[in-house]
């Protein structure tokens, strides 16, 4: 399931007109990329939950091969249309769109697209954030633990640049350095019956029913120590864009060798 659902009040440039998992990271939305990285690791059933701007994300999957691959078109009585390149990671995926609708929480959001789930755990996910996560590896790690939750943690990264002081005087400088402190990378496992408490349709389920379930020793966190980036802000979009460009994208790192390993 991923959360697409948001405005993405921060980065106004991009999502005045667009929600922001439309945002373009190397020519392709940035959901695209959230996408792959579950489909190389054998997930292949998406729950979509759509809010600000959905229709744009509807037009996009009814329309996807004709928006990723070459086409030849014949037009006339006999119309149709010849793909010239081979299907991508997300060939043959099967995805759902459900309307959430536009002001729901997190938590309302989850709720109202449980029905279309199948099995008795699945994998939350925001629509703006990349990573090279082992997503098989999360799952398996849930399964283990037997507890109702899954948050995976990445150790955060201090925005500005640090300073060890004696007085006035300077005695190191670190900019942005890893911090000891682990924040969530949001990738998370749930059990179905963690819908059962996530409350009103307006809720978050990051607030109130993870903090229940943290109390009640039913929180895991799976430690993510790869590369991790969320989209934010437009320097984040030029940073990830930067990255791509580079010819070396580290969120596709270790994922081209990767074998499916959840059907």
């Amino acid at each position: 399931m991923i959360l697409c659902g948001g405005k993405g009040t921060r980065l106004r440039e991009e999502t005045e007109y667009k929600p922001k998992p439309m945002v373009e990271v190397g020519g392709r939305p940035i959901l695209w990329h959230v996408m792959r990285n579950f489909a190389v690791h054998g997930f292949r059933e998406f729950v979509i939950c759509l809010g600000y701007r959905g229709e744009l994300i509807r037009e996009y999957f009814l329309h996807y091969r004709a928006m990723s691959q070459d086409f030849t078109v014949r037009l006339g009585a006999q119309a149709g249309a010849t793909y010239g390149q081979a299907g991508d990671e997300l060939e043959d995926c099967l995805v759902t769109l459900v309307d959430t609708g536009q002001e729901t929480g997190t938590g309302g959001r989850v709720g109202r697209s449980a029905p279309y789930l199948g099995g008795d755990r699945f994998i939350v996910s925001y629509g703006d954030a990349v990573a090279n996560l082992d997503a098989a590896g999360l799952f398996r790690f849930h399964c283990e633990h037997r507890r109702l939750a899954t948050v995976t943690a990445v150790r955060a990264i201090s925005r500005f640049g640090v300073l060890e002081l004696d007085g006035d005087t300077v005695l190191s400088f670190s900019e942005k350095p890893q911090l000891d402190d682990w924040i969530s990378a949001g990738f998370f496992v749930f059990e179905r019956a963690v819908v059962d408490r996530l409350g009103d349709d307006e809720g978050m389920f990051e607030h109130e029913p993870l903090q229940t379930l943290a109390r009640g020793d039913q929180l895991r966190a799976y430690r993510h120590h790869g590369f991790w980036q969320p989209m934010d802000t437009y320097r984040e979009c030029e940073l990830l864009n930067e990255l791509w460009n580079s010819g070396e994208p580290p969120w596709l790192r270790q994922l081209a060798s990767a074998e499916p390993r959840v059907g």
